[in-house]
């Protein structure tokens, strides 16, 4: 009997479900962005890190299993599957000079958390694609794979969300209790201590079971959102950003539509870390090599890459519906996203324009 992880009760984030127009599956071109920002990088990586001839053996076929981890609803992880793909055959190809007999498979294993919205995923994979597809429900931050059998692993915007909030951070009688906000602003120390610990913790379960999950010599592609080093996030794009989606809970907690307790009691499980802190992990962990790592900057100002106002609130909506209706009720959403609605159209921007930038870090690591 395989042995098995500590399980941890994680907290269920999910990006909206559905193809309507208020859906992640139709508002989520921003991520569609990274996607197509890093694609090149990423095929190049993989050409250059992966070793084929130790996976390709002398039969006529050859599987490679790649997994997406945070798959969410698409279409952006079937994108990303399809870069994956295209970087394997042409390293394939170039590795045999385009005389191999072998042929590739592929199977693609999607996860996610049970309540993603598989259905919609699967309903929006092109007609009559080659590849053997799965759904693995459950989270990321435990084993979900036999011990290694998986070629590939990516990880595209997810591990900036954590398996929960921690709990002192929420607690008005601790010294990290998070006073004010709703997000870890990098400037109190005893609430950025709760958010590290806890990210740090998050970080290491990852690592753990993808070193068990991924096959000698495999890659893990990560993408993730960070600060710059030194930077706090309040300083950040995004940080400003929370500060104005925060503000829309206290109006209103003051117009008596909201408990002011559960507004005390509301933190996003968001960590964003700099590259020197995710460097050190890795290294930490042991169980991997750090191939690549690079950082773009992410310039995330709603208005130029969408093309309305509208278009920006929606993809808001998409990504933070389900954690307002978890905590604070079905009958509060509408009215809260008029009320940021509102907010953005009489500030004209909603990441802020006197704001440093964010970092999107781009990161191959092998399983050694």
């Amino acid at each position: 009997m395989a042995n098995e992880e500590p399980k941890t009760v994680t907290q269920k984030i999910t990006m909206k479900g559905g193809d309507g127009p208020l859906s992640y599956a139709q508002n989520s071109s921003l991520q569609k962005e990274v996607v197509d920002a890093t694609k090149a990088m990423i095929i190049r990586a993989i050409a250059n890190n992966l070793d084929m001839d130790k996976f390709c053996s002398q039969s006529s076929s050859q599987t490679f299993r790649i997994a997406d981890f945070g798959c969410s609803i698409g279409p952006n992880t079937i994108f990303s599957m399809q870069n994956i793909i295209q970087a394997l055959e042409q390293k394939h190809h170039e590795t045999n000079h385009g005389n191999s007999s072998t042929i590739l498979e592929f199977q693609l294993f999607f996860n996610d958390h049970s309540s993603n919205d598989f259905n919609t995923l699967f309903k929006s994979l092109p007609p009559s694609w080659p590849y053997f597809v799965a759904g693995v429900p459950g989270s990321f931050y435990g084993r979900l794979f036999p011990k290694s059998s998986i070629h590939i692993g990516h990880s595209s915007n997810a591990l900036q969300w954590l398996s929960k909030v921690p709990q002192e951070v929420v607690d008005c009688k601790s010294p990290a209790y998070n006073d004010g906000s709703i997000y870890c602003r990098g400037i109190e120390k005893e609430v950025t201590k709760a958010y590290v610990a806890q990210f740090e913790k998050d970080m290491e379960s990852f690592l753990n079971g993808r070193g068990e999950e991924l096959v000698n010599g495999g890659l893990m592609v990560i993408l993730m959102g960070g600060v710059p080093n030194g930077i706090p996030l309040s300083h950040t794009a995004i940080g400003k950003f929370y500060d104005l989606f925060g503000s829309c809970l206290l109006d209103l907690t003051n117009k008596g539509l909201v408990n002011e307790e559960k507004v005390k009691s509301f933190n996003l499980p968001l960590y964003f870390p700099s590259a020197k802190e995710v460097k050190e992990l890795i290294e930490r962990n042991g169980r991997f090599s750090i191939e690549s790592m690079n950082e773009i900057t992410e310039q995330l100002k709603c208005g130029q890459p969408l093309p309305s106002t509208q278009n920006c609130i929606s993809h808001v909506r998409a990504g933070f519906e389900g954690l307002i209706k978890d905590h604070f009720g079905a009958e509060i959403v509408d009215e809260f996203f008029a009320c940021y609605a509102n907010k953005h159209l009489q500030s004209g921007f909603v990441f802020g324009d006197n704001a440093v930038d964010n970092t999107l870090m781009v990161m191959i690591l092998k399983r050694i």
